[in-house]
């Protein structure tokens, strides 16, 4: 990657929002993702690979899921598949209130 972190720093009045908005959107997912994990009482596990598999993808969630325990990898993958399936229809429901709403 060609990125300059440095630029972060010199340009820090037009990059703050962007870092703010970013610490606010992980905050709310670590913050529903705990809260509903208390609820249905959720084993630690699924708290961790559920929160890679809708960050990261069906690259890294394999990969915490294993880390676990190694044969656990295939849920990983199930989960990051459930994710894309479900993501794929909250975009679009995402589109239709914006479009809504303009």
């Amino acid at each position: 990657m060609k990125m300059n972190l440095l630029e972060l720093i010199e340009n820090w009045q037009l990059y703050r929002y962007f870092i703010l908005i970013g610490l606010i959107w992980m905050s709310v997912h670590v913050l529903i993702l705990l809260f509903i994990a208390k609820l249905i009482r959720a084993p630690f596990f699924f708290v961790a690979v559920g929160s890679q598999a809708n960050i990261g993808g069906a690259a890294s969630a394999p990969i915490v899921a294993s880390a676990f325990h190694p044969s656990l990898a295939p849920v990983g993958v199930l989960l990051a598949v459930f994710g894309y399936a479900v993501g794929t229809y909250g975009a679009w429901l995402c589109a239709q209130l914006m479009r809504l709403l303009a």
